[in-house]
């Protein structure tokens, strides 16, 4: 899912392309998209955008009197700036942008339609869509423990609750997490003050650093695809890979569609987190260390166990 970096990176490189232009037509290709009905898509033809912004994880699109049009990606969706009047046909488009010297193109790949376009108003339609996140980037470290300690969460939920954070989800919370030295599944009432600045610390250090990075590698061109982008991440994606600061092979947690990476060695003490699905198969026989996971696999007991 496209967070924060991503997202600032695409509204940047949309305002230079786009604010002050008008949309000329906006074509749908996949009627399931479009979440509202008034106003009509039509109302925002011969408009001019005033500007592109963020909102949590959505994308706004901002016309005069307070009409807004807001995107939200989701897990695979994706923009594409093409030439004018590129085609909006296709499995994966959703809809066509048609501006007076190109179009923006919405698409969603994979099977699971769950990227969306609301049409509001004015801004207290869009406030609506506002789940509340704090801006860690906008925030002091004051602000930011409150709120991590407003609700009791495990680390790895908290930031990633678009309630209590702004922009940060999957990706980002395991870079974060890892770089604080944090378990993942410590819980928020547990943290101290001095480990809560380590996560404030860790958070805008991630948040800027890859931000910087994804704006550098786009240029003035297009954002290319985020899935090459998270390549340098630390423990992100790099299941069984090892870890950069310490050399241990990075273990995860995987829950329905997502999953959880960590290294145990600088996170956890060397304790494995139990993935569920495979602590109800194993019951009281998962491995409490990466040592012992090892020593299994070579007496051959649970050999599958990654």
């Amino acid at each position: 899912m496209p967070e924060l970096p991503e997202l600032t990176v695409y509204v940047e490189r949309l305002n230079a392309l786009v604010a002050g232009r008008r949309l000329d037509s906006i074509r749908v290709a996949s009627p399931f998209v479009l979440r509202t009905v008034t106003p009509a898509l039509s109302e925002f033809s011969g408009r001019s955008v005033e500007r592109f912004s963020r909102l949590g994880k959505r994308l706004v699109m901002s016309f005069s009197g307070g009409k807004a049009l807001v995107l939200h990606l989701m897990v695979a969706g994706r923009l594409q700036w093409l030439r004018l009047g590129a085609s909006a046909r296709g499995r994966e488009c959703l809809a066509a942008f048609d501006f007076e010297h190109g179009t923006l193109r919405f698409a969603e790949h994979g099977s699971t339609k769950r990227a969306s376009l609301h049409a509001v108003a004015d801004s207290g339609a869009l406030a609506g869509l506002d789940a509340g996140g704090l801006e860690v980037l906008g925030t002091d470290v004051a602000a930011f423990t409150a709120r991590l300690r407003s609700e009791s969460h495990t680390l790895k939920r908290a930031l990633t609750d678009p309630r209590l954070f702004s922009g940060i989800g999957n990706a980002y919370s395991d870079e974060i997490l890892h770089r604080a030295r944090l378990s993942p599944v410590r819980l928020t009432g547990q943290v101290s003050d001095g480990e809560a600045r380590k996560l404030y610390d860790a958070a805008r250090g991630i948040l800027a650093e890859w931000t910087a990075r994804l704006r550098s590698a786009a240029g003035d061109g297009w954002p290319g695809d985020e899935s090459l982008a998270r390549e340098g991440m630390a423990v992100h994606g790099r299941f069984g890979k090892p870890c950069p600061v310490c050399g241990t092979p990075v273990q995860r947690i995987r829950y329905a569609e997502h999953e959880t990476n960590y290294c145990p060695e600088c996170q956890t003490g060397g304790t494995l987190l139990a993935d569920r699905t495979l602590s109800r198969l194993l019951r009281g026989d998962w491995p409490r260390t990466l040592a012992e996971m090892e020593e299994r696999r070579e007496t051959g007991r649970h050999g599958g166990l990654r």
